[in-house]
């Protein structure tokens, strides 16, 4: 992507392939202003359905379009609006505290995977409650085992390539799609159950869209309610634990970083309030900056024009697909100087717009799990280093790489030991 700009400017066409054909990427403020805030260009959900249709579905929130995902979209946000969250920082900072005691003294452990025991409880908490004859403790199992098949090339072209998907259970593919089914008998079990035994009290999601009715006021079909919570499971546990990971590795990577966050912690004493620690500002522009650095997702999803449209210097005709590089416009130097550089003072002194920084996506597919994600992100950060005297024993450069289709991830374990309480 880099390279491309450095050919071809702001605005090049990217050529996906015979199944996606072409999409214009953009990366200037300008471009992104007028992609999320035009009426002549709609978001499609195309690709997202093509890429996560096989196995999450193809009638959750990512899929759909139009006056229906406005529709999903409103349903969905109230759980994840700040207030509703208030009750998680202290949740979050006690399965911190967990997972670092399950670990052995003294030996090495992948700060990822503990990550993700993290926040794929917290959005079990979040998107289903508590389950009925302890089923969620057999689904959290399958899910954390699918989040890491979906990362095996053989997984990923079988989604890609159709013929492949007939390949024998013993393969990779054979595997990941017997565990799909298994998860799916689980999240139908539960919502047969709750349906069955509706207590409109319960905060979880999956109790809002048993209650939701469509256009027609029709309860939400099983399969449709199946979606939703895949995706939701899904999208809500790796997005967060991948940013962890790269907090851990570049606040460590940086000891002048390290110094002045386990500072501006221990300001707050020995057992801070998690609320208290969320309105931290040097935390803040950490998160903030590993946000920047490598975005989860470095594409937003696609709009299309819908009628001929001034893109620049060029004229858009309608059915024209177009995406933002939320990596390129990470790393331009006229909105942030030494983008190489990890520098999380940076949005301590300047406050970026929508359009300059956007790790979330924007316009009508921002991401509905941002304030979720980010009070992850600090509170986990913030109890690893208030807490613990960690040390990082990967010592050569991590670099990224793509997890399943569009997740930046680091191409190997980054590794700490626990060298005690602080």
């Amino acid at each position: 992507m880099e390279e491309l700009r450095r050919l071809y400017g702001d605005r090049f066409i990217l050529h996906v392939g015979w199944m996606f054909g072409s999409v214009i990427l953009a990366s200037d403020p300008e471009a992104i202003q007028q992609i999320f805030t035009s009426s002549k260009f709609r978001s499609t959900g195309q690709a997202t359905r093509q890429f996560t249709g096989p196995f999450l579905g193809t009638r959750s929130v990512v899929s759909a379009r139009g006056e229906r995902h406005r529709r999903k979209r409103k349903l969905l946000l109230p759980p994840f609006h700040r207030e509703r969250l208030q009750t998680y920082p202290q949740r979050i900072r006690e399965l911190s505290d967990r997972a670092i005691r399950q670990q052995i003294p003294g030996i090495g452990f992948s700060i990822r995977p503990l990550a993700q025991s993290i926040t794929l409880q917290v959005i079990m908490d979040v998107v289903l409650g508590e389950c009925a004859n302890g089923r969620d403790r057999v689904l959290r199992e399958h899910l954390k085992n699918w989040s890491e098949a979906i990362a095996s090339p053989i997984v990923t072209s079988s989604i890609l390539f159709e013929p492949l998907r007939d390949l024998p259970d013993w393969t990779p593919w054979g595997q990941f799609r017997h565990l799909s089914e298994t998860i799916d008998e689980l999240l139908y079990a539960e919502i047969r159950h709750r349906r069955s035994h509706l207590d409109p009290h319960r905060p979880d999601i999956l109790t809002l869209l048993l209650q939701a009715r469509d256009e027609n006021g029709d309860p939400l079909e099983d399969d449709e309610i199946r979606d939703e919570l895949m995706t939701l499971l899904i999208s809500g546990q790796e997005t967060a634990a991948t940013a962890i990971a790269w907090a851990m590795y570049w606040i460590h990577r940086n000891p002048s970083v390290r110094d002045r966050l386990i500072a501006e912690l221990d300001g707050l004493g020995p057992d801070p309030d998690p609320l208290e620690m969320m309105k931290l500002p040097y935390l803040d522009a950490v998160c903030s900056e590993t946000l920047r650095f490598y975005p989860p997702t470095p594409l937003t999803s696609q709009f299309e024009a819908t009628e001929p449209v001034e893109f620049g210097d060029c004229l858009l005709q309608p059915g024209t697909r177009v995406s933002i590089c939320i990596y390129l416009v990470h790393h331009r130097e006229d909105l942030y100087p030494e983008p190489k550089q990890f520098k999380p003072e940076r949005f301590l002194d300047r406050k970026f717009s929508q359009y300059e920084y956007l790790p979330f996506g924007g316009g009508s597919r921002r991401c509905i799990g941002e304030a979720l994600a980010t009070m992850e992100i600090k509170m986990v950060v913030g109890t690893l280093l208030s807490r613990y005297r960690l040390e990082m024993l990967t010592q050569m450069p991590v670099q990224p790489r793509f997890r399943g289709f569009v997740l930046l991830a680091p191409d190997r374990d980054i590794r700490f030991v626990c060298l005690g309480r602080r």
